[in-house]
């Protein structure tokens, strides 16, 4: 079965068959990926442009490898140093781009809605790979697809976003992903730092940390988004750590073994101390193992349809 959409513009434009046979697509390629040899010809003759007009490290590198276990052409873009710093325009960039005969693009983009407007205007498969503090649904797939690896199913699982929602567009699309595979989903912080908006996207809104962490079976724990606040939003990182940070005495504390995840990059000793992060209950790095074989699941079910 085909996906119903030719682009991954969002978790919202997808339904619950969509993320299971992603799932059940990335089960496959993640037993390709942990063979000696890890490539597979499926996206032979295909060509795939990464544009990443925002810094990016490991989401970049998931995809590049996606791409090159799949055997896809790769065409890397960074704006910097490009002609959008001369003036040129979103569209006639990629315009120029897929002249060299581009299929499919995986964009990154500092504006929300970004790749919605190119699906628009071009031809070729779009894969959102973060807009904004919109969405950034392949995160939101790979976190599903290892929690489901870690409970077996999410229906009913107990799913807590921990940090700053309002700036996250991890945070949206696990929502929309956890509470359409069944997750019962909460999300704590700040007042300062939750949308008043959140309730009616189905989660539940705690400011209560231990409280939380009482309450669910995995926790995902988000940075402090610096880099998109233009105001204070908390008097200082310190006082944020000390009432919404996790450590390993906190988690100690708890009466059961809670499943600990984050998106990455991980700002040690804030959210989270480096005593969690590499504990027995972190599942960070299968998180990144998992975002590759997520990651060409997409590619894979994309350049079919």
């Amino acid at each position: 079965m085909p996906l119903s959409t030719r682009h991954l513009l969002g978790i919202k434009h997808l339904r619950p068959e969509d993320l299971h046979l992603i799932f059940e697509t990335a089960d496959n390629f993640k037993d390709i990926i942990n063979r000696p040899i890890k490539k597979v010809p499926s996206l032979r003759d295909v060509t795939i442009a990464n544009l990443f007009f925002e810094s990016s490290t490991r989401t970049r590198i998931s995809f590049e490898l996606a791409e090159r276990r799949l055997s896809a052409d790769v065409v890397n873009f960074a704006a910097s140093g490009s002609s959008v710093s001369k003036g040129e325009t979103l569209l006639d960039t990629v315009n120029n781009i897929l002249a060299m005969k581009v299929d499919m693009v995986v964009m990154r983009h500092p504006l929300p809605g970004a790749p919605v407007f190119l699906s628009k205007h071009i031809r070729a498969n779009i894969v959102n790979a973060g807009d904004g503090t919109h969405e950034h649904p392949t995160q939101a797939l790979l976190d599903c697809f290892s929690l489901r690896e870690k409970f077996g199913s999410l229906e009913g699982v107990k799913v807590a976003i921990v940090g700053d929602i309002t700036h996250s567009r991890v945070a949206l699309s696990n929502i929309l992903a956890l509470n359409m595979l069944g997750a019962k989903v909460r999300v704590c912080g700040p007042p300062t730092l939750i949308p008043r908006h959140i309730a009616s996207l189905g989660a539940e809104v705690s400011f209560d940390l231990r409280e939380t962490l009482e309450w669910c079976d995995a926790a995902n724990m988000l940075r402090i988004q610096l880099e998109r606040q233009d105001i204070k939003y908390f008097p200082s990182l310190r006082e944020y750590t000390m009432r919404y940070g996790l450590d390993l005495p906190l988690l100690n504390s708890l009466d059961k073994k809670l499943v600990i995840m984050h998106p990455g990059p991980i700002n040690r000793g804030v959210e989270i101390t480096s005593e969690v992060a590499d504990s027995e209950q972190s599942i960070i790095l299968d998180q990144v193992e998992n975002g590759v074989a997520v990651r060409m699941a997409v590619l894979y079910l994309l350049a079919g349809t």
